[in-house]
């Protein structure tokens, strides 16, 4: 071949390659918006105690990561109150703008007037930063920014609507004929978690046991898991964010394993559930084979 044919070659293949990228891209982007609702059921509750009552619901949201003026997202997330939800958790990172406090409590608003219990992440407490996309892709931790975002504010008004801190906490309170404990560590991500603060098995009393964690590490799901809570909830790894198709996530950002990287999963005696998130990073903004969700837990009794 000549070498000229060489260079005309190699340019098409540059061209298709980069062609192929900004489809890649543009889809990505257009996903960004495309938000689901997950449905699951678990029947974990003795015969009884709904008194009647079909099921017992949760909805887990987590990773918002608001920016000011996500209008669509605002409006998807506030119209999940029509789902009239007994109970809302939310595992975390909030924020990806230090603006983006008081559109968190727009999207949140109707559902702050629920029965909530929340843990943040760290993208709660500092704003994100430019990082090289490699490292994403090879699994690499990203060291935080470490600038400050208002995170005080927010938990302060999760707080004054009724929303109860689960960090570090060990929380027993019922909604409607269901007892339960809650409890909830810091970020497992950057190493924030002390699960020796809230160890031991949950109160032989509850009718439904839950842990929270934002990031799904192994080490605070074993503990969970060894003490006896009968489900943990989680988000951070977007579902693998840039997924094959089938949301097959290729990274999962944490050191549970690519298959649980979203959706329901056991975990040992335990059930978990991971959130793919509602949001990205604002350095990141893409999806891929991996649309942002919510998901609407259904506890029933068990036969």
């Amino acid at each position: 071949m000549k070498f000229s044919s060489i260079l005309r070659t190699t340019g098409t293949l540059a061209a298709t390659g980069a062609f192929a990228g900004a489809v890649a891209i543009a889809y990505g982007v257009s996903e960004l918006n495309n938000f689901r609702l997950k449905t699951y059921e678990l029947p974990l509750l003795e015969p009884g105690t709904l008194r009647g009552k079909e099921a017992f619901t949760i909805l887990h949201v987590s990773d918002l990561h608001m920016i000011k003026g996500q209008e669509t997202k605002i409006a998807w997330v506030s119209a999940l109150d029509a789902l009239s939800p007994d109970l809302v958790i939310n595992t975390g990172d909030n924020l990806s703008d230090e603006r983006g406090v008081p559109d968190a409590l727009r999207a949140l608003g109707p559902l702050l007037d629920r029965p909530g219990a929340f843990v943040f992440g760290t993208n709660d407490y500092w704003a994100p930063r430019m990082v090289n996309p490699l490292k994403y892709l090879t699994g690499t931790k990203r060291t935080p920014s470490y600038v400050d975002l208002p995170w005080k504010g927010m938990r302060a008004a999760f707080i004054e609507h009724g929303w109860q801190d689960a960090t570090h906490q060990r929380l027993e309170f019922q909604v409607g004929s269901v007892r339960l404990a809650i409890t909830g560590v810091d970020d497992p991500h950057h190493e924030l978690d002390d699960y020796d603060q809230i160890a031991g098995p949950p109160n032989e009393d509850a009718d439904l046991t839950i842990g929270l964690l934002h990031a799904p590490y192994r080490r605070v799901l074993e503990r969970f898991e060894s003490d006896g809570y009968q489900l943990a909830l989680s988000g951070h790894t977007h579902g693998g964010q840039i997924c094959l198709p089938g949301e097959r996530a290729i990274i999962t950002n944490a050191d549970i394993d690519r298959k649980r990287a979203s959706g329901l999963h056991r975990f040992g005696h335990m059930w978990m559930e991971v959130s793919n998130g509602l949001g990205t990073s604002r350095y990141a903004p893409v999806r891929i084979f991996c649309p942002p969700s919510a998901a609407l837990i259904r506890v029933t009794e068990r036969s």
